[in-house]
Order: C-alpha cells, then structure tokens, then sequence
C-alpha cells in the first residue's frame, strides 16, 4: 500500500501538473474549505484522543493551519516568482536569477500531541511550493488519524497528496522508499532512525525534534504574570507540547513564591479539582502515561501529584529542589510535571543552560533588558521568547525550528516554501559580445591575467528591477536637472548680456 501511494504521487508529479501556481493556490484553498467545514468533526476527533477541549483545539491549531494557508494564498505568486541575484562586472550583461523550483515528492511524518497542525502546516508548504506530499499522521491519535485519512482525499487531489496510515511497521516501510525531503515531527529518538534512513537515499531531512526548553525567572521581574503565563504554557494540553517550558529555573529566595502563584494559577484555571475541568486533558496512552509517574518516582510533590490510570489523568504537578543530575531533568517530561531548580543567580542559570543541549526554546522572564540581552547573547535555542511563553511558534514570519538535539531545518510561512523547494542558480547568456570573454581564454599573459582579475574581483552589482528601475530614475531626474541648469545658465548669460548692451547704449 505506502509502495503504491508514493508511486502514484510521483507520477502525478511528474505529470507537471503541480506546476502553475494556480492549481497550487486551487489546492490550498480547497484545503481552506476542509477546515472551516469540518470544524467540529476535527475537534471531536482530537477530544476523542486526548480529552482536549472543543474550544482549544481551533484556538490551539485550526486558525493558525488558516493564517498559514491565507499567507500562502496571498504570497506565492511572490514566493514563486524568479528572485534577482547580483552581479559582477564579468556578467553584467547576463541574466542572472534565482528560481525556486519543487524537490519532488515530500514525506510527512505527523505528530499526535498536536495532530492536525503539525501536520497540514508542513502539507501547506509542500504544496505551495510545488511537490506531492505522502502525508503519515501519527497512528498514536488514532480518531484524528482516520479522520484525517477520510477527508483529505475528498478535498486534495487523490493521487498528489495520500495520506497512508498504520503502525512504527508502517512508517519503516515508507522511510526505506526514495523520497524527495522528509519532514518529520516527534521525538529524537525516532528523529535519529529517520535521519538514518534518509542517508540511504541521501534524502534531506527537517527534523522538528523536543527537547528540555528552559524558563528563567528574574527575582526582580513580576513573578505572578510570570507564573500566570507559565502556568498555561506548561499545563495546556496536558503538558505534551514540544515547546512548553520544560522546567524553571529561578533563585532560592523566590521559589515559595513561585510555587503559591503556579498553586493559585492552577486553581484560577482548573479548579480545585483539574479531573473535572473540561478544560483540562490526559495523556495519550498507557505507555505513555507509565512513562511520566515514572519520572516522578522519589519526588513529593508541591503542588498536585494526584494519578488516574484508568483515564490516563495525571494532575498539574509541581516539584521542588529537584537535582539536576536526576532523571526527571535529564529525558524530555512531555507531561504535566514541572520541576523547579534553584539556580544562584543569572551566571550559574546561563551555565546550567550551557551545559545541556541545546533546547528547542528558551524563555526568560525579565524586566532588565540588559540581563535579557546577556541571557540571548550568551545562550543558544532553536527559538526565545521574554517575558511569555510559546506565542513565538505563532508568528509565521518567524521560523520555527530547533538546533542541534532539538532538530534541523526551519518552517512557518516563507520559510516552509523555502525549506521544501530547490533554490536553482540560473545564468543566461547571450553569443554576442565574445570580446568580453578573451581575458580568460589561454593562451595567457600578465595582460589577460590582470584584466580577468578585475572583472572577477568587482564587487557584485545589485541588478534588481527595482535598483534596475531606480538607476533608470535617478539617471532622467539627473539629466533633467542638468538640462534645466544649462538653459538657466543660458538665460542667465543672455539676460547678462542684454543688460549689458543696454547700458551701453544709455551710457
């Protein structure tokens, strides 16, 4: 079956028809149509999975797949557009341009903490740029999975754009076919395995991987907006969100304080007993949930604490003076544990930070900008965001993307048309003007050498339309005024004259 989809998707591809940028923004709007129509059939699906609320999962996904694909839509005769490159004095003449051109046929592999988004955002890039995309949501959201599978085919050509469902088995099995660009979302463990696979057929990979993304607090700075914001980064979801803050680090003195906001925050949100909020989710599976009360193991708990296994439930938890050595800050949480470690002062959090690898974000909560300055200048992170949390993942002008262990490559917006599209050097000449080539033909001399030189070594030349258009400008207004000058001048010298007969002829 995953043999045969991508076979179809290649030869629709090389049928051209993705090509015109019409037939791409025919797509995409289609795409449009699929999430304002079924709404509330994906939010079912995704309460279905993991007990996410009707109202967040359109706060949380739908409207940013729409702004990316009303972006898209609005952009991509631009995006799509030959891109002027400089020139030197050598290919002055030429034509020079960039061309964004499609790779192919792009896998996507989905995620199932955010089933929708981290998929169709990714799809929305692949098809304004051109490819067909073999589309392989997470087997783990099991109703978003077969949700996703019943309506993409009804909207999205069949042929470009299958979505091939199933098991780990199901995925190795595609990952050992050619594809054109691999974008994958998950863990790093998994990341490894596909990277892996890719070098087999020298594919480019985007690796959205995880990671432990750090949340400094400044003593000084506001701690309840803090732990407000904090509160939900962390929590929403149930905590299984890629760029939630994965723990605080903050001075001794402060952590009390800490600790009551988050409690208080918890109870503003949740109520006293999250288990009963509407608003509040539950881990994906049984495996997973094993795996975070198994994190917690040794700890007493703060705040929460509390476990249901029949409901995959485990509450908003705190914990306290944990060690940085342990377990719990070693393997990335993806779960509703936040642990708090005492840190001395801004030196030893920039070190803890420096230490580890490197996160897929970092937020610091500061009102000095000089220490926030310091903080971005003397760390690394895929992204930063101060003084909130996770709102950088919804700005499509910014790329997303992590560094290092937390991933590679970068999407949102242009960047995702970039990232899967082949940027192709274009260079056209004309057979005229062959003197101009004699410098670099043997046989050689100082002479030929020198002048060779000079043109390769010219600084390159912005020729773009506009500058283009702006030297052509520059050049009539100059002219103009230079014409104008010499008849003032001319009147000025005749009316000189004039006066000057005059005189004489009284005089």
């Amino acid at each position: 079956m995953e043999r045969q989809a991508v076979h179809r998707a290649r030869e629709a591809f090389l049928s051209g028809r993705t090509r015109p940028v019409e037939f791409r923004l025919q797509q995409l709007q289609a795409l449009q149509r699929m999430i304002t129509e079924k709404e509330t059939e994906i939010s079912t699906a995704v309460k279905q999975d993991i007990n996410r609320s009707q109202y967040d999962t359109p706060l949380l996904e739908l409207i940013g797949i729409e702004n990316e694909i009303k972006l898209a839509v609005d952009k991509l005769k631009d995006w799509a557009a030959p891109r002027p490159a400089e020139k030197n004095l050598f290919t002055l003449s030429d034509e020079v341009y960039i061309q964004p051109e499609p790779l192919g046929v792009v896998l996507i592999i989905g995620a199932w903490n955010y089933p929708w988004a981290l998929t169709l955002v990714p799809l929305v890039g692949a098809i304004a740029a051109g490819n067909a995309a073999v589309v392989k949501p997470s087997e783990l959201s099991e109703y978003s999975s077969l949700l996703l599978r019943a309506l993409l085919p009804r909207y999205l050509d069949k042929d470009l754009y299958p979505v091939v469902t199933g098991g780990m088995s199901d995925t190795q099995e595609l990952l050992r076919l050619r594809f054109d660009h691999i974008f994958y979302t998950g863990s790093s463990t998994v990341g490894k395995l596909v990277m892996e696979a890719a070098a087999h057929h020298l594919t480019p990979v985007t690796l959205e991987l995880g990671g432990k993304s750090p949340c400094y607090i400044d003593k000084n700075c506001d701690i309840r907006t803090a732990c407000r914001r904090i509160t939900w980064g962390k929590f929403v979801n149930c905590g299984q969100t890629c760029i939630a803050p994965d723990y605080i680090l903050c001075e001794p003195c402060i952590q009390g304080r800490v600790v009551d906001c988050i409690r208080q925050t918890l109870l503003e949100f949740y109520g006293a007993d999250p288990k009963c909020s509407p608003d509040y989710g539950r881990i994906i599976n049984q495996r997973h949930f094993n795996r975070v009360m198994g994190l917690m193991e040794g700890y007493t708990p703060v705040v929460g604490g509390q476990s249901d296994a029949s409901q995959c439930y485990i509450a908003p938890t705190v914990l306290k003076d944990v060690p940085p050595h342990s377990r719990l800050m070693q393997e990335e949480i993806f779960g509703p544990l936040l642990p708090i470690v005492a840190v001395s002062d801004m030196d030893d959090a920039i070190r803890f930070i420096n230490e580890r690898e490197k996160p897929l974000a970092l937020y610091i909560f500061s009102t000095d900008k000089q220490a926030t300055k310091r903080m971005i200048d003397e760390t690394t992170s895929g992204g930063v965001t101060v003084n909130d949390v996770m709102i950088h993942y919804t700005l499509s002008s910014l790329p997303f993307g992590g560094v290092g262990q937390s991933g590679m490559g970068r999407y949102h917006g242009k960047h995702t048309f970039d990232q899967l599209s082949h940027h192709r050097a274009c260079l056209i000449r004309s057979l005229g003007m062959e003197r101009v080539n004699l410098a670099r033909y043997p046989p050689q001399d100082r002479r030929r050498a020198r002048r060779a030189r000079m043109a390769l070594k010219t600084p390159l030349i912005d020729m773009s339309k506009r500058t283009l258009i702006w030297a052509i400008a520059a050049t009539v207004i100059g002219c103009a005024l230079l014409i104008t000058l010499l008849i003032v001048l001319l009147m000025a010298a005749g009316l000189y004259c004039t006066c000057w007969y005059w005189r004489g002829f009284y005089y």
